[in-house]
């Protein structure tokens, strides 16, 4: 597998749950919230663990009494000196992840706890304990910029309300392809030199999302066999939105996709692209495609 593969995609997803069947809490000025983590598929075969520690979790809120400011709001500056603004803790204790172990569609719970019920328009994740482990033990220890002093800061867009009794969910996307960038040629895993950690993180609202999943295969003596590390890249309106990978069996999935239009490209090395245009994402469904690669003559 070529090594660009290692770069391309892997995401963190942070999923705020609570009951989704309306109950006498509805007027309640608190709401229960979960956290929860996953990450996409990952190409196993280059690197035996991806490390992060956890340690703290921040929401900055607004309730229905409290006046919001746009330009605050856009500006990534309204912490608790803010007017209008305060900030809950949503997990304050170290949890350490191989991220290698949340793929597809598999979730670890962070947190569960009572929120203040209101508006939530900016997350603060705390991080530390960053490293790679390459397959031949290599270990890269990685800076953190800004998640052990203020937070890697991750804007919601449009805020995500939590009421009593009703669903809040959001999740997380880390793009490892923007985010670990590696130092040296990184078409040689002997030549990788370490890495840059710039953790470029998008949030989705689940409530809106839809997931997308299938098998990838080839056919052998007329039996469908599964493909591992298979590169799954999604587009919409021709701008990468994510990518993925096929695990041991074949299978991918993808969470958190707002709901619409996409294409889809399948891409393994010594077999032919296969795509998809215009499959349909749908909030709170899931959208099933699978793809037959051929080997290339």
């Amino acid at each position: 597998m070529k090594i660009k593969n290692l770069f391309i995609v892997l995401f963190v997803a942070v999923t705020f749950l609570y009951s989704c069947t309306e109950s006498d809490d509805n007027g309640s000025d608190m709401g229960k919230l979960t956290v929860q983590i996953t990450d996409a598929p990952f190409p196993h075969d280059l690197v035996a663990e991806a490390n992060v520690t956890i340690y703290k979790i921040e929401g900055r809120f607004k309730s229905d009494e409290m006046e919001m400011d746009s330009e605050e709001a856009e500006s990534g500056e309204s912490d608790e000196d803010k007017e209008g603004y305060k900030f809950v803790t949503l997990m304050k204790e170290e949890i350490k992840l191989n991220l290698l172990d949340l793929t597809n569609g598999t979730t670890e719970q962070l947190a569960d706890l009572e929120v203040p019920a209101g508006t939530y328009d900016l997350l603060r994740v705390y991080a530390k304990g960053i490293n790679v482990v390459l397959v031949d033990s290599t270990t890269y220890d990685l800076k953190v910029p800004s998640g052990q002093q203020s937070g890697i800061k991750v804007f919601i867009k449009p805020g995500i309300e939590v009421r009593g009794g009703l669903t809040a969910d959001l999740l997380l996307d880390f793009d490892v392809s923007r985010s670990f960038v590696p130092k040296g040629n990184r078409n040689d895993l002997s030549g990788i030199k370490g890495f840059n950690f710039k953790p470029v993180i998008k949030a989705c609202n689940i409530s809106t999302a839809g997931t997308l999943s299938g098998f990838i295969y080839t056919i052998e003596e007329e039996e469908k066999v599964g493909l591992e590390g298979a590169q799954i890249e999604i587009y919409a309106a021709d701008t990468l939105n994510t990518t993925a990978f096929s695990d041991a069996t074949g299978a991918y999935t993808v969470l958190g996709l707002t709901a619409g239009t996409y294409d889809v490209a399948v891409e393994l090395d010594k077999y032919e692209m296969q795509t998809a245009e215009d499959v349909e994402i749908t909030a709170a469904n899931k959208t099933i495609v699978d793809f037959e690669l051929s080997a290339i003559p």
